[in-house]
């Protein structure tokens, strides 16, 4: 019996342990607004145009930290910066949908228009595991565009 103790004790531990070295690996919900603030008070201080660019540079820490990353659409769903994925600029991409089917820029630009800012959940590709993950993007509006980042679950 204490043998059988000292087993479940020590797996126990030592799934805290990996749940915990897990979750430092991805960013968090609170780590994905304060960037989304960062990204619109550099964009706001430093233009539009360098501030882009600097949102998909991956060498930039400030927006670009380990699953974290910035993107940035206007409301008809061009995108004008992307962290992850630089392929994607310049594109529209109002009709993209996730794996479910459903429609992700449409959803951030229905959050953007009636309440400014807040959360929408799709399917995505995490940049860190290359895996399709469940994924929250936190986005906001500034003037005509939606600038955003996003979590995975």
């Amino acid at each position: 019996m204490k043998h059988l103790l000292k087993t479940i004790t020590t797996a126990m531990l030592a799934l805290l342990i990996h749940a915990s070295a897990t979750a430092a690996d991805r960013g968090s919900a609170d780590e994905a607004v304060a960037m989304v603030k960062k990204a619109i008070a550099y964009m706001k201080e430093n233009g539009k145009e360098k501030a882009f660019a600097e949102f998909g540079n991956p060498g930039n820490a400030a927006f670009h930290d380990r699953d974290l990353y910035i993107f940035v659409y206007d409301l008809n769903g061009n995108s004008v910066a992307h962290g992850n994925n630089p392929k994607m600029v310049g594109k529209n991409l109002l009709e993209m949908k996730d794996h479910d089917g459903k429609f992700i820029i449409k959803g951030f630009i229905d959050v953007a228009n009636a309440k400014g800012k807040g959360w929408v959940d799709y399917k995505w590709p995490n940049p860190v595991t290359k895996a399709v993950e469940q994924k929250s993007g936190y986005v906001e509006k500034v003037d005509n565009l939606i600038v955003g980042s996003g979590v995975y679950k």
